[in-house]
């Protein structure tokens, strides 16, 4: 098994993404994961003009790179997020427009039905995004939280998912939840019940992200066997738990990259994440997708890094094996 080893390009897009494909390509990456910001890759432009998605494909390509996803979690997270100002930083303005809440959450349904539709026209079959969740706010549950109120939380996500995964099933393309903190799923009790809020429906799974499992104290592995069949991406992200007595695992309203928080993200292999046991679950279950490095380190230059992920997720991916090690031991035929 030989999976392709992308780069997912949010993180870097304040490069244009021509400049963006030669370096990846010289970190030895063999596609990208192209972010809907920047100049990577804009859904209205995608479907209002005939000629930018080849265009967009012909970029990637002179640097021989190919594209498997693409990533809209900015506009996902306002489908089902209490609306606010931090919100206008990370909108399209065309989807934020007045900062109404309702208005922001209705239209980024809307912009996450085209995507679907550019994904389409793009050619790949994975959308990666965010939900988000009208009752992270409620995670502590004081004052006490009656079950009601998360029960109509996970109403209200299939109320306004459903008609987006509609759209994707129309176009023959899957919505891929990153389950991370602030999203309807966050762990494996949280993912088994967004999916059963919607029914189970095929058009709905998961980009896999062990880093915001492993800080949480949730085995990333038993992600994986928990949901065998709805592994739809994958990326590979590293985390470190860094307790000391003083810092908390809630990180003290602390910014990342402060050396007093209780946890941050590090670069491929050099965190906590047990990638080895990963790749094995993965073999398990048939996952022969993209290996797509989200590198996120504010420790180490991006650079640096991002050649040395790409080093290390190749040389971590392995065929799973098609015999047992003492077959030749067996009954003669």
């Amino acid at each position: 098994m030989s999976r392709p080893v992308t780069l997912f390009t949010g993180q870097w897009a304040d490069l244009p993404l021509e400049d963006l494909a030669r370096k990846a390509r010289g970190f030895g990456y063999q596609g990208l994961e192209l972010a809907c910001w920047g100049d990577h890759f804009d859904v209205k432009r995608a479907l209002d003009e005939s000629g930018y998605c080849a265009a967009k494909r012909d970029a990637l390509e002179r640097h021989d790179l190919s594209v498997y996803a693409i990533s809209n979690h900015l506009v996902g997270q306002a489908v089902c997020d209490r609306i606010d100002e931090r919100h206008k930083a990370i909108l399209p303005p065309h989807v934020w427009g007045d900062g109404k809440p309702d208005g922001v959450n209705k239209r980024a349904a809307e912009e996450m039905k085209n995507t679907a539709r550019a994904a389409q026209k793009l050619g790949v079959s994975v959308v990666n995004g965010f939900t988000g969740s009208s009752i992270w706010h409620l995670l502590y549950s004081f004052p006490p939280v009656p079950e009601s109120m998360i029960a109509a939380g996970f109403q209200e996500f299939a109320d306004r998912w459903n008609p987006i995964l509609d759209v994707f099933a129309e176009c023959g393309v899957r919505f891929a939840l990153e389950v991370h903190p602030t999203e309807i799923a966050f762990d494996i009790f949280t993912a088994q019940r967004a999916l059963e809020a919607l029914g189970r429906r095929e058009e709905f799974g998961f980009n896999f992200d062990p880093s915001h499992l492993h800080w949480q104290g949730v085995s990333s592995v038993e992600f994986i066997r928990s949901f065998p069949d709805r592994i739809y991406h994958v990326h590979v992200k590293d985390a470190i738990v860094t307790l000391n007595g003083r810092s908390g695992i809630l990180a003290s309203h602390i910014n990342f990259g402060d050396p007093r928080r209780g946890w941050d993200f590090r670069s491929p292999g050099r965190g906590g994440v047990d990638f080895e046991e990963i790749i094995r679950a993965l073999n398990q279950v048939g996952y022969e997708g993209p290996l797509s490095v989200e590198w996120e380190d504010c420790g180490m230059d991006r650079e640096h890094g991002a050649a040395e992920a790409a080093k290390f997720v190749k040389n971590l991916d392995f065929a799973p094996s098609r015999r047992q090690f003492d077959s030749a031991f067996g009954d003669e035929a």
